[in-house]
Formats: structure tokens, C-alpha cells, sequence
């Protein structure tokens, strides 16, 4: 059993309890979480037995990958480092860093390879994000409300979410006032990237 001090013991008892938010999902909050108190709880070892990610200042708990999440990311990362080569670096599962108190953790981020910044400075920030993917299912209805809000204020310039349930691809653009203007919804074909026109990726090497 993990023993907390009493500081973190405080810090959790003054932000944290669980409950169900509109999205029918459960978040971890009272009051909201700003960057850094998130970050001091990671820090201090606080999530180590449980998978969250902050949106909106609230915590929400992540679900665990099933076996076409797991198996279509990865091999979706493969790909796009093959199409981008070292133009771009590409996380999977790892935190971006964005001004509305949100520190989410796509299924993949493309992003600037800015090499040693993020090992040693912080995570991408929303001017080094080229595009977000999400690979959904329990999660569907998150992704496609929530995370999408959360991305346009952030105004990330391209938002994907492969729907696992139906095997589409459905693309976010053109952010104005919060909100994603375009939506379109793709399941054969080539898409080019807005960040890179010049490269063509086949809709279906990522949804099947």
C-alpha cells in the first residue's frame, strides 16, 4: 500500500473526489486543477496506480487500451514516421500541454522534433502540434465532444478520431471561437494533412 505524506493527503482531500460528468465519464475534482497543481501531484507520485489525464481542469481517468486500440495506434505511428520522416516527431500516449488547464495524452501527437526540449523543458505546447489523433471506443463520445472542444480553444490545427466501433476516420479543422468548423468523415481514400499538403495518407492504413 503507498503511504503519502500528509501534505499530498491534503492536497487531495482539498481537489479531489470522484464523480460522473456530463460526458458519463468519471472525473476526479471539486475544484479545477490548474497545470500546476497537476503537475506537482505527478510529480509527488500521487497517479502512479492510476491512469488520468487533465481536461478542462478536471481529472479524468483513462480507460485501458483494448487490442485494436493498442495494435491500430502503434501501427498507425509506424506508418506516419514513414510517410513524415524526421520532419515531425510522434508521440504515442505521451502529454501535450495546453493553455486551458488541459494536459491530455492523444494516442498520438504530431508534433516539431525539438529533440532535447522535451526531455528536459516541458511537453509540446499547442504552437509545437502539427495534428492530434485518437484511436476511440469507450471513449467515443469524449473524444468527439470533449477532447474536440478542449483542442479547438486550444486551436490545434487538425484533430482526428478513428471510431473503432464503425472503422472511420472523422476529421476536425478549421477552429474558430472553440469550436471546429469542419467536420468530415472519411473511411477509403488519401488525406493530406493541412501542416504537410504535400504528403498523402491512406485513410485506410489507419483505420484498418
Amino acid at each position: 500500500m503507498r503511504l503519502w505524506s500528509s501534505a499530498i493527503v491534503s492536497m487531495l482531500l482539498d481537489f479531489a473526489f470522484l464523480k460522473k460528468s456530463e460526458f458519463g465519464i468519471m472525473t476526479i475534482s471539486t475544484l479545477k486543477w490548474t497545470i500546476e497543481h497537476y503537475h506537482q501531484a505527478v510529480e509527488a507520485g500521487v497517479f502512479d496506480d492510476v491512469h488520468v489525464e487533465l481536461l478542462d481542469g478536471e481529472l479524468v481517468e483513462m480507460p485501458p487500451e483494448g487490442l485494436p486500440h493498442a495494435s491500430l495506434s502503434s501501427d498507425a505511428g509506424d506508418y506516419l514516421r514513414d510517410r513524415l520522416r524526421n520532419r515531425v516527431k510522434i508521440r504515442e500516449g505521451h502529454p501535450v500541454t495546453l493553455s486551458n488547464n488541459s494536459e491530455p495524452e492523444p494516442d498520438l501527437a504530431i508534433v516539431q522534433p525539438l529533440g532535447e526540449v522535451y526531455k528536459t523543458e516541458h511537453h509540446p505546447y499547442p504552437e509545437n502540434i502539427f495534428w492530434l489523433v485518437e484511436y476511440s471506443e469507450s471513449s467515443l463520445e469524449k473524444d468527439l465532444k470533449l477532447k474536440a472542444r478542449i483542442y479547438a480553444a486550444a486551436n490545434i490545427l487538425e484533430y482526428w478520431v478513428i471510431n473503432l466501433r464503425t472503422r472511420e476516420l472523422i476529421v476536425f479543422r478549421d477552429s474558430l471561437n472553440g469550436e471546429y468548423q469542419s467536420r468530415s468523415t472519411l473511411t477509403s481514400g488519401m488525406i493530406r494533412p493541412i501542416a504537410f499538403p504535400d504528403v498523402e495518407i491512406e485513410v485506410t492504413r489507419l483505420i484498418r
